[in-house]
């Protein structure tokens, strides 16, 4: 294989040349796939995955990463739910789920930045004290929905498309224009390929990372929400093994684990290529245990790539 073909596939253009590639095979083989009910139904088995992968990928981008997500978003779901139906408010659930998820996100910012405990431990145990939180609050058990309104944030649409579609590519459009154009962009890279040469240059090292994981706990807020009027309940188990999905969707997206590269286009082809292989799967009626297999494979190819793409970047001398 020549250098240059190396770096194509390599690349994001060769990663969407090998999304389009696989698209339209499953697109010819696999029947009902390409049907507009499909389609609907695959982005919004996504939606989650999406939301929460665009600051997943700050997060890693500046060499960190966040366990807690899943734990986060099943703990903001069930916050909605049992603020809104305490006060009989929807607006105040939701604004209280936001702030709780805001809270979590800045918890591990200020323990990982300003008392330097390893990111993963400290998400680790953030995973396992939010996770605590939802079950002890509803006692285990799901917390039914008293207003029905709370219903139409997942079942409104908006040109026949559903609403949650619409948030999630707002969200891609946002966090790109943010990484791409903006000085929090280039300083989140900037710290993820070398912190101490950007601690120099006049970045808040720790400031940033605050700031990175505070916008993850939101974004996790705001999937919570939409999960839990989806699935018509607050479920304290929901979104159990999210944060191998997402890492995997953004470094399948060309998100480097060691930090310094991130493009949104990549990590919106990420998230597409996992929803594609676990619709496609339903479709062929493949059973639930073998899906864990091929999750696990995605996650090891995902792995692969971002070590080729590693060795592919290294200068050599």
């Amino acid at each position: 294989m020549t250098t240059s073909l190396k770096k194509l596939l390599l690349g994001e253009q060769g990663l969407v040349v090998i999304f389009a590639a696989a698209f339209l095979v499953v697109s010819l083989t696999v029947p009902n796939f390409l049907t507009e009910r499909n389609m609907l139904g695959l982005l919004q088995s996504v939606v989650t995955i999406g939301l929460v992968a665009c600051t997943m990928m700050f997060c890693l981008a500046s060499r960190d990463f966040d366990l807690s997500v899943g734990s986060t978003v099943a703990f903001s779901g069930m916050v909605a739910v049992m603020a809104s139906n305490a006060t009989g408010s929807i607006v105040l659930g939701l604004l209280a789920a936001l702030a709780c998820g805001t809270a979590v996100g800045m918890a591990n910012g200020v323990v990982i930045a300003r008392f330097r405990i390893n990111a993963l431990i400290t998400t680790l145990a953030t995973m396992q004290i939010v996770r605590g939180f939802a079950l002890i609050a509803s006692d285990g058990r799901a917390v039914g929905i008293n207003d029905p309104v709370f219903y139409q944030l997942s079942l409104s649409k908006f040109l026949s498309v559903p609403t949650p579609i619409w948030v999630m590519a707002f969200f891609f459009v946002v966090f790109g224009f943010l990484l791409n154009r903006t000085v929090f962009g280039k300083n989140t890279l900037a710290i993820g390929g070398n912190p101490e040469a950007s601690r120099l240059a006049g970045v808040d090292v720790a400031r940033m990372r605050i700031w990175i994981f505070a916008l993850q706990g939101l974004v996790c807020a705001v999937a919570g929400i939409l999960l839990a009027s989806r699935i018509t309940s607050g479920q304290p188990n929901a979104a159990t093994g999210l944060e191998l999905s997402v890492i995997s969707a953004c470094v399948l997206g060309g998100v480097s684990l060691a930090g310094g590269r991130a493009t949104m286009t990549g990590v919106v082809v990420g998230v597409l290529i996992m929803g594609i292989a676990e619709n496609v799967m339903n479709l062929l009626n493949i059973q639930a245990f073998y899906q864990y297999v091929v999750r696990g494979l995605i996650l090891l190819i995902a792995v692969l790539l971002d070590n080729l793409r590693s060795v592919a970047g290294r200068p050599r001398g």
